[in-house]
């Protein structure tokens, strides 16, 4: 049976997690598997793997087939090293104490590597996060900026109406008095033709008046004639009744 060593997909959509995995190479990628020899975390920076490092090397050593991906992960984890120092104590090319010795210092200089990587990157975070609070705070202050601009204008635009406002009741009230003086002037100057015009009417006026007098004095003289008139008429008529 050959057997392959690779990566089983868990975790969920768009956040991968991997097992690494011993399985049939006929079986499917995540279908049943021999054993679970370790983790692969990419969401992770730098990534996080677990391995059994000597459940690995065992597999290796029995003909197990890493993939691409896994081979650099057990490259990584030093999983390949050592299955290559075991060979070497096998043929007797070293002892086991050099071999565990190699492996210890590289395992150890893998580790200051990854400890200056993280370093690395946990600089260059402190570093990105500084430049965003550095353009955050720098947007904000535009923004204070321009609101106080903005304030500044409304503030403006307000005194300027109230200005106009007032010039506007100003001219308002202005334009009252004079109608009110307008007002006056006329109403004088109608009180001035009317006396006029009384004045001019006063010669008619007293005219009318002394003919009235005229005639009622002439009314008053024709009075005892036409009494006078009427006796002698009735005289008259006597005198003809009697004659008769």
């Amino acid at each position: 049976m050959s057997v392959k060593i690779r990566l089983q997909r868990h975790g969920k959509k768009q956040k991968p997690f991997y097992w690494i995995v011993a399985a049939d190479a006929r079986s499917k990628r995540d279908g049943r598997y021999l054993e679970k020899i370790g983790t692969y975390n990419p969401n992770t920076n730098p990534a996080t793997i677990e391995l059994n490092l000597d459940q690995a090397v065992q597999w290796l050593h029995n003909g197990a087939q890493p993939t691409d991906t896994a081979r650099a992960i057990l490259s990584y984890k030093g999983a390949l090293l050592k299955h290559h120092l075991d060979g070497g104590v096998r043929k007797g090319a070293l002892s086991q104490e050099q071999a565990d010795a190699k492996l210890a210092k590289w395992i150890e200089e893998k580790a200051g590597k990854v400890d200056s990587k993280k370093e690395v990157l946990s600089k260059a975070q402190a570093a990105a996060k500084a430049k965003a609070l550095k353009a955050e705070k720098e947007a904000n202050d535009k923004r204070a900026a321009a609101a106080l601009e903005a304030t500044k204008v409304e503030e403006e635009i307000v005194a300027e109406q109230s200005v106009a406002e007032e010039e506007t009741a100003a001219v308002e009230e202005v334009i009252a008095n004079e109608t009110v003086v307008e007002e006056a002037v006329v109403a004088e100057e109608t009180v001035v033709a009317e006396e006029s015009v009384a004045v001019e009417d006063a010669p008619a006026v007293e005219e009318v008046v002394a003919e009235e007098t005229i005639a009622e004095a002439a009314s008053n003289e024709e009075a005892p004639a036409i009494e006078e008139t009427n006796e002698d008429s009735s005289d008259s008529e006597q005198a003809t009744q009697t004659e008769a």
